[in-house]
C-alpha cells in the first residue's frame, strides 16, 4: 500500500484511472471528509468556541479538494467530468 506521498504523486501524474480519482477519491472519500469537517465545525460553533476556529476546521479540507480537482483536470478526462469536479468543489466548500 503506497504511503501518502505515493497517493498524491500517483494522482498528480495521472497514474490513477479517471473513475477511481473522480468517483472514489473525490465523490465518496472527499465528500465524507468534507462532511466530517463541517460537522466538527458546527459542533465547535454550537459549543460557543471561536467562530474563527470553526471556520478554520470547516475549510481545512480545501487544499485536498483543490488538489483533487486539479488532478482531474490534468487527466485526459471528459469535459463533463472536469466541470462536474468544479461543481463538486463549489458544493463541498459551501456546505
Amino acid at each position: 500500500m503506497p504511503g501518502p506521498d505515493g497517493f498524491f504523486r500517483s494522482r498528480w501524474r495521472g497514474e490513477v484511472p479517471q473513475r477511481v480519482l473522480f468517483w472514489r477519491d473525490m465523490v465518496v472519500v472527499g465528500t465524507l471528509i468534507n462532511l466530517l469537517a463541517t460537522g466538527v465545525a458546527l459542533a465547535i460553533a454550537a459549543s460557543g468556541s471561536s467562530i474563527a476556529l470553526a471556520a478554520g476546521v470547516h475549510f481545512s479540507p480545501l487544499p485536498y479538494n483543490l488538489f483533487l480537482v486539479a488532478a482531474v483536470w490534468r487527466l485526459p478526462a471528459s469535459a463533463a467530468c472536469r466541470w462536474a469536479s468544479l461543481g463538486w468543489l463549489a458544493f463541498v466548500t459551501l456546505v
